[in-house]
């Protein structure tokens, strides 16, 4: 029953329909609990994202779901997930990551999300909402740095809610065309893509100001 349950997390996406049918009312509770792990915890970095609120917004748009309950249950989850992670990052610091191959701590993971803390700074919280894996560890790497907690609320709140409505009303407004839901994996890598693009924003912005320096 265990193992069932913890295949239906990792593919929820895929199994959306089901689920939905299934669960019910009880849908909502599983999908904030689904992003919730996906960004509170660092052991989790594996649980669908991006493809998951792009299938909530497919079937926000045929009427399987509350669109507007979904956006702020997804929202809510994304920020206390941030902030939680954010806490233990805090508190616990690099101690978890102290064998270099843990079983579920990947060293390699943190010191890539360093990296891209390191280049973009308080940015990378916001930033690191559209990058998978690297969304999971940001949080938890700002705590490690003693990140002001204010300042990164502030980062927090506003990629939680871009990143959850960027990919919600990408998949309202598109997941139901037929091409996207014949290729629905293609559309959902599109998606990924397309949130690259205040990554790529950033980086023209630091090649200009370092011409002009």
């Amino acid at each position: 029953m265990l193992a069932e349950f913890i295949n239906l997390l990792l593919h929820i996406d895929k199994y959306l329909s089901g689920v939905i049918e299934t669960y019910s009312l009880w849908t909502y509770a599983i999908l904030f609990l689904v992003i919730f792990l996906e960004t509170g915890f660092v052991v989790t970095p594996f649980l669908p994202g991006d493809s998951l609120l792009f299938a909530v917004g497919s079937f926000a748009a045929l009427g399987s779901l509350n669109l507007s309950y979904s956006i702020i249950l997804i929202i809510i989850a994304a920020i206390l997930g941030d902030t939680i992670n954010y806490s233990v990052g805090h508190h616990l610091g690099p101690k978890v990551f102290k064998k270099e191959n843990a079983r579920f701590f990947k060293k390699e993971y943190l010191n890539k999300t360093k990296e891209f803390y390191d280049t973009y700074g308080k940015k990378s919280i916001f930033l690191a909402r559209f990058v998978p894996i690297i969304r999971t560890f940001a949080p938890f790497v700002a705590g490690i740095g003693k990140m002001n907690y204010f300042e990164f609320l502030k980062y927090n709140i506003f990629g939680g809610v871009v990143w959850s409505l960027l990919c919600i009303l990408a998949g309202y407004f598109f997941g139901n065309i037929q091409i996207v839901k014949e290729n629905f994996s293609l559309a959902v890598l599109a998606i990924i893509v397309i949130s690259f693009i205040p990554i790529l924003f950033e980086i023209v912005n630091k090649i200009i100001k370092n011409k002009k320096n």
